[in-house]
């Protein structure tokens, strides 16, 4: 265990390997510890999150959905395989930027991508926004990147359209 602490430690300074991959295998050296009787993973997540946020970093919150995908990249780390777990860590890091830090910092009528602006309340996923977006019902714009972008105002009246729309059909029924 102690050889594990040192080892976050050394995460700050540059290496041959990349930063996602020496996280997975930080990550890993610990589910391999297997240090509890219970709650090994969920310890072991909120550990590497504590690692994260302590450099500064957002958290690398895997979602449910992602579970396969994660046990398949530990089963791959165990056989000293980090680069699909450092994969799936920095795609988790940079889905949360968008989707929570982004948004946070963003005043509600500046440009962000889609990705940024899902709800968690509703059914609005980025594919549904995209959708919206391109058939011209949400107020947004293409970067010069390819990427849509669109404001937390105009998802807002987006959102207050649909539900307009959907109040009116179930009436007219």
């Amino acid at each position: 265990m102690r050889d594990w602490i040192t080892s976050i430690g050394r995460l700050k300074a540059p290496g041959e390997e990349p930063f996602p991959e020496r996280l997975a295998r930080l990550h890993n050296d610990f589910e391999r510890l297997h240090p509890f009787i219970d709650g090994n993973g969920r310890t072991g997540r909120l550990l590497l999150n504590l690692v994260l946020v302590r450099l500064g970093h957002p958290p690398a919150i895997v979602f449910k959905n992602d579970r396969t995908r994660y046990l398949a990249a530990m089963r791959r780390a165990d056989q000293a395989d980090y680069g699909p777990m450092g994969e799936l860590l920095a795609r988790s890091i940079t889905n949360n930027l968008y989707r929570f830090v982004v948004p946070a910092v963003a005043g509600p009528s500046r440009l962000v991508p889609l990705a940024s602006l899902m709800s968690t309340t509703d059914d609005l996923s980025a594919d549904a926004l995209r959708v919206a977006a391109i058939r011209g019902r949400l107020r947004a714009q293409k970067s010069p990147q390819g990427v849509w972008l669109s404001s937390r105002t105009w998802v807002d009246e987006y959102r207050d359209s649909r539900h307009r729309r959907g109040s009116r059909s179930s009436r007219d029924s």
